[in-house]
């Protein structure tokens, strides 16, 4: 049997060789394990017992709701306004244009969102929202089902119900039921 010596260059190629190999196994096998399904991203925030969402590419700042200056004698949904930007913008309950969910613990925070049709409002929230992915095709399947502004979602492999918010539809809601008050 004859021995090989080998110098510290080839050692090492052959080393970082293998673990390149390794790797790349290890890379085929999730691929073909994993389906390429597209997913929704979503910011995800507790409303009382219940998890609520909005999509993440509405969602543009989250900010402490004492920067919100009360407006008396305003609608019940309205809690006030706010500078951001430059932009004067309203503070809206979204329990209240939920339909009176009640918050566990009270509001700390405002996510300034994009309302669907390039206005920013802000609404309040117990706490600063979590990303969450959501495969689009149970978002989809869920929103066949919905007929209001909220489609509750469950999440594969998770086993959570998460409530999605549709901002535009909500906004159009809370529009309507406005218009008609008045």
């Amino acid at each position: 049997m004859t021995s090989i010596t080998r110098g510290p260059e080839e050692v090492q190629d052959q080393e970082v060789r293998t673990l390149l190999e390794e790797r790349a196994t290890r890379l085929r096998g999730r691929s073909d394990n994993a389906t390429d399904e597209t997913l929704l991203m979503v910011a995800e925030f507790p409303l009382g017992e219940e998890r609520y969402a909005i999509p993440l590419d509405s969602l543009r700042a989250a900010l402490p709701l004492r920067l919100v200056t009360p407006v008396p004698l305003s609608l019940p949904h309205v809690i006030g306004v706010l500078r951001y930007q430059g932009q004067v913008l309203a503070a809206l309950s979204l329990a209240a244009l939920l339909g009176g969910h009640g918050w566990r613990q009270d509001p700390a925070v405002l996510l300034v969102v994009d309302r669907g049709d390039g206005e920013l409002c802000a609404l309040d929230c117990e706490a600063i929202p979590r990303p969450l992915s959501m495969p689009a095709t149970a978002v989809e399947a869920s929103r066949t089902h919905a007929d209001g502004p909220v489609t509750e979602v469950l999440v594969p492999g998770s086993r959570k119900l998460i409530h999605l918010i549709d901002l535009p539809r909500l906004f159009a809601t809370a529009a309507g039921v406005r218009n008609n008050v008045g």
